[in-house]
């Protein structure tokens, strides 16, 4: 019931996303389902990959009279770009997957994620949480991390339902989704550097929002001129 009054499309297109069309007829129909969907899923793990090794620590910025300081925390990616724009492509399952195949990646050691305040791209399973003398310490952008997972497996559901065929659509999403990392994020950083409500959205937050509005447009603009391009490719590529 709720599928059928969030769906944009008729109900037998529901479920197909971008991404089953990404790949082309000739080579779709030599390769088993589960085979393409495996290479999806991989491609989409690389694109979150190369967002976060787009990453820079943010330093203090100056804009008229207001001040920020240095983020000692959350750094600078193009990892939410990659994120929500898997989740659009590749609708609920497979993005789920790919988003906690890059978790797994990352927590096994593999220099997978954003850089961290040294400046150096964190590994480990200590970058979303760890226990140390029996506390459980968590670690700073942990949350931002599960969030990923959650917005990906969000937005995907929406492509699912045809959100991602119009701009309107795509943008509230995208909007969606980024509220899900935040929602996520920001707790787990306040607790897990002891901040207050001011600092966290100081340091979680405020310097990500121009970077975050840009990202989610092009995410988003992208999505329906990708369904316009499939919509006219010939049938026997």
């Amino acid at each position: 019931m709720i599928a059928t009054r969030l769906s944009r499309v008729p109900p037998f297109e529901r479920g197909l996303t971008l991404g089953d069309f990404l790949v082309p007829i000739r080579l779709g129909e030599r390769a088993a389902i589960w085979q393409r969907n495996v290479l999806m899923i991989l491609i989409g793990t690389g694109l979150i990959v190369l967002g976060a090794y787009v990453s820079v620590n943010i330093p203090p910025i100056a804009l008229g009279s207001v001040y920020l300081p240095a983020d000692p925390y959350v750094p600078f990616s193009l990892q939410t770009f990659g994120v929500l724009f898997v989740g659009a492509t590749l609708g609920f399952r497979r993005s789920l997957l790919a988003t906690l195949l890059y978790l797994l990646l990352g927590c096994i050691g593999l220099p997978v994620f954003a850089v961290d305040a040294s400046g150096v791209h964190a590994s480990g399973l200590a970058t979303i949480a760890a226990v140390r003398d029996g506390h459980l310490v968590l670690g700073v952008t942990g949350g931002y991390l599960i969030g990923f997972v959650l917005a990906a497996a969000v937005v995907g559901r929406l492509a699912e339902l045809g959100w991602d065929r119009s701009l309107r659509g795509s943008i509230s999403a995208m909007l969606i989704g980024s509220v899900v990392i935040y929602a996520v994020g920001l707790p787990w950083l306040a607790n897990a550097a002891h901040l207050n409500v001011e600092k966290t959205l100081l340091f979680g937050l405020w310097p990500f929002i121009p970077g975050d509005v840009i990202k989610l447009l092009v995410a988003a603009g992208l999505l329906p001129v990708g369904w316009r391009l499939v919509s006219r490719r010939p049938n026997d590529l």
